[in-house]
């Protein structure tokens, strides 16, 4: 086997792999280096897995409230190990998947943990296989693509056992169900869990350091979404910090400081939740000169970095730390690399979702980014209760809220929260991305009865002519 590439992939993650299919497309000769799993933490420990976790979930809850729907059940119950087996096996057979692909598309695979060190058109890099043999493989470029892990903070003893202080991996697979959960943080993975606990029948804590839950979202679907885990039973905290955690053989108090006051909280077990950290330090980067910034390698935002030869994607490159962003940057650094028109990726545009239940889903400035950059804005918002398709789903809690530059009529933003809102949100990030005017989108026509018909109304609302509220 030769160890001389055209384009060298560093990670099999959703970022990596697309990247290298993408690179055997255009005809380019490929490898690429994994350490762990083929698809990442997305396949694996992330994405996929939790998707499945919460459609158990999701059956479990609803099964709880069949007569609502004329239905009847009885001595509904979880069979936990089920429920993770299931997922498990899911991940398996979509990481099975993506190794399929890469050998159909003839792009060689190193079970290895790569390194690097300088070279001539690139730096080469140094992949070690878990018997400790080494390779040195060349390419004229190479991609960084080796993700990010969780967070974790030490001074406080927010460190994960394994036992009964968790990241999202060990959340993933229960040997027993917690039926006291702490946990710490509110973005997507914490909010994710603390909503499959607690369909489970698990008293779920949220702790939040800001003074909202889901702070990257805009305000007003954060409130809703507060209000609705609120009135699943969540105890959430925000404007709080843990402070230290102790443990003992059975559970794990937490002491939580808010407003100048400690309190402490005693659980069976704590998900950490409170970001993540790139996964660089072992690749050699200080000795090559990468710049980086709080660990993350500066791109100029198509994935070049200041070293000759050397890109970087994904999470590994900085924010948003999401699966189809990752892909769609490995696509355009591919397709920079090879001299054809490829296009910068426009954080704006990323459509972000979390699957708790109800969903919530954004794409674009919220409202108050909006203000403060300046425009002048028209905001549109049409409540699930207004819809027939969310009643007779007996969904009939939600909002989509719409954001139009009231200058140009170009849509800056769409927020979400309710049933399906993960899959809606993707007609307003075309409409994003296709410059559509308040015109065409009002003038489009949806189909009735959907849940869609909302996405249509809330524009109308916008600017006054909302139907059916």
């Amino acid at each position: 086997m030769s160890n001389s590439f055209d384009l060298i992939v560093i990670g099999g993650g959703p970022g990596g792999y697309v990247a290298a299919i993408r690179a055997a497309q255009l005809g380019m000769k490929t490898a690429v280096v994994e350490r762990e799993h083929l698809g990442g933490i997305c396949l694996n420990w992330g994405c996929i897995p939790t998707k499945a976790l919460l459609a158990s979930a999701d059956v479990f809850e609803k099964m709880q409230h069949a007569e609502d729907y004329g239905l009847s059940s009885q001595n509904v119950g979880f069979d936990l190990e089920k429920i993770v087996a299931r997922s498990r096996a899911i991940s398996k057979q979509l990481a099975g998947g993506v190794a399929y692909l890469l050998k159909k598309n003839r792009v060689t695979v190193f079970d290895a943990e790569a390194s690097l060190k300088k070279g001539a058109a690139a730096p080469i890099v140094i992949a070690k296989s878990k018997d400790g043999k080494t390779q040195e493989l060349t390419a004229a470029n190479v991609i960084i693509a080796t993700g990010a892990r969780a967070r974790t903070i030490p001074a406080a003893g927010l460190v994960p056992d394994g036992k009964m202080v968790w990241t999202y991996k060990e959340a993933m697979v229960p040997t027993e169900f917690p039926k006291r959960l702490l946990v710490i943080g509110s973005g997507a993975i914490g909010i994710e869990f603390a909503s499959f606990y607690r369909s489970l029948g698990a008293e779920v804590t949220v702790v939040e350091a800001l003074d909202r839950i889901m702070p990257v979202e805009d305000a007003e679907i954060s409130e809703l979404a507060a209000k609705a885990f609120k009135k699943r039973g969540f105890n959430i905290l925000t404007s709080a910090s843990v402070k230290s955690l102790s443990k003992n053989a059975n559970e794990v108090t937490a002491t939580v400081e808010s407003g100048g006051k400690s309190t402490q909280i005693i659980a069976d077990r704590v998900i950490l939740a409170i970001g993540i950290v790139p996964n660089t330090e072992s690749l050699g980067l200080e000795e090559l000169g990468v710049k980086t910034d709080r660990g993350h390698i500066v791109t100029d935002g198509m994935g070049t970095t200041n070293v000759k030869g050397l890109h970087a994607i994904g999470d590994v490159a900085g924010a948003p730390w999401l699966a189809h962003k990752a892909s769609h940057e490995g696509i355009a650094c591919v397709e920079k690399i090879k001299g054809l028109n490829a296009h910068p990726i426009n954080p704006l545009k990323v459509p972000g979702c979390t699957y708790a239940h109800p969903q919530v889903a954004s794409v674009g400035l919220t409202e108050a980014n909006a203000k403060a950059r300046g425009f002048e804005i028209k905001v549109g918002k049409f409540p699930f209760h207004g819809n027939g398709k969310a009643i007779a789903l007996g969904e009939p809690d939600g909002l989509i809220k719409t954001i139009f530059d009231a200058k140009t009529g170009e849509l800056l933003g769409a927020h979400m929260i309710g049933a399906e809102v993960t899959e809606m949100v993707q007609g307003y990030v075309v409409a994003m991305g296709l410059e559509t005017t308040e015109h065409e989108l009002m003038e489009t026509i949806f189909a009735h009865p959907t849940l869609s018909e909302m996405m249509h109304e809330s524009v109308l609302a916008a600017y006054g002519r909302a139907i059916h509220i």
